[in-house]
């Protein structure tokens, strides 16, 4: 957990594949010095956290568990879940069953088997045989959603974000970063005036 001096709200973070929360941490200074705490948790066999992954419904269950604790703390009016990579397959799940403020998704996929018919390197072996549909639980959200892709991404290729995008264009915008691969992404010029944009329309 992050806290910021001046709390505004929680940005409710599921990070990418690679790493954990030692080196994801560096993440959570952008959204700690606008005003908004930051919580992050490992997924079971990550950093500290023990167990292993089973199932689809199981890492579901977990992520629901940490939202709800959140929710004790926090209203959900004041509330945003940013998935990255991986991450950005539960984030679209956990708003479809929730009623946060926004959603971000950066570098997404449109569904895991989607991504396989590509390249699909950041995906460790337990979890292709789950299909993770973004684009269905996208259907499911009701609040605005902002998918942030590299152009040059060829981990997770920017067609999956437009793909996403096209489905919904009233309710997703797409933000698309020129000469950015998929790691990274928050290093991008232009990345740090997108976040404190977005959080600044939902105060």
């Amino acid at each position: 957990m992050f806290h910021a001096d001046s709390c505004k709200g929680l940005v409710f973070y599921l990070h990418g594949n690679a790493g954990n929360l030692t080196s994801w941490g560096y993440e959570a200074p952008l959204f700690t010095d606008i005003g908004y705490d930051v919580f992050m948790l490992d997924y079971r066999g990550y950093g500290k956290s023990g167990g292993k992954i089973t199932s689809e419904n199981q890492l579901f269950a977990d992520n629901q568990l940490a939202y709800n604790a959140m929710k004790s703390r926090y209203s959900e009016e004041n509330m945003i879940i940013l998935g990255h990579s991986i991450g950005t397959g539960m984030a679209a799940r956990i708003a479809a069953t929730n009623q946060p403020k926004q959603l971000i998704l950066q570098a997404p996929y449109y569904s895991l088997k989607a991504l396989m018919k590509d390249k699909y390197p950041i995906l460790p072996g337990f979890l292709l045989r789950y299909p993770f549909k973004t684009h269905e639980y996208l259907n499911k959200t009701s609040c605005p959603v902002t998918i942030i892709h590299g152009e040059d991404d060829h981990v997770i290729p920017i067609k999956h974000g437009e793909k996403l995008a096209d489905s919904a264009p009233n309710q997703i915008n797409l933000v698309a970063l020129s000469q950015q691969g998929h790691n990274g992404i928050s290093n991008h010029p232009k990345y740090e005036k997108i976040i404190i944009s977005l959080l600044s329309e939902i105060e």
